[in-house]
């Protein structure tokens, strides 16, 4: 199983909400993901500079590449108001190289 992680940006303030949707996250989200090899998936949140990382371990394809899909579409849009996204409402996601690993 790979690891990998990626940092994304939330908007000012918006900490409570972002973790009030991903409490409430969809089922069927939930299952694509699951479906899709993608497990430990870990998002942590930098208050000082509004960042959120995320580390997945993945089977399959990380959830950066089901973007195409119907319920990640609806994630997007639904996400976009409390996060910075491109203009097709997918997060601005930057991967992160990893420098150390220890089990």
């Amino acid at each position: 199983m790979q690891k990998i992680a990626f940092k994304m940006k939330l908007k000012p303030g918006m900490r409570a909400e972002y973790e009030k949707r991903h409490a409430a996250i969809w089922p069927e989200l939930v299952l694509l993901l699951k479906e899709n090899g993608i497990a430990d998936y870990t998002i942590f949140f930098d208050e000082e500079s509004n960042s959120l990382f995320a580390v997945q371990r993945l089977s399959g394809s990380s959830s950066q590449d089901l973007g195409k899909t119907e319920v990640v579409q609806r994630w997007w849009k639904y996400m976009a108001d409390i996060m910075e996204t491109h203009a097709d409402f997918s997060p601005v996601s930057t991967p992160l190289p990893s420098v150390f690993h220890l089990d």
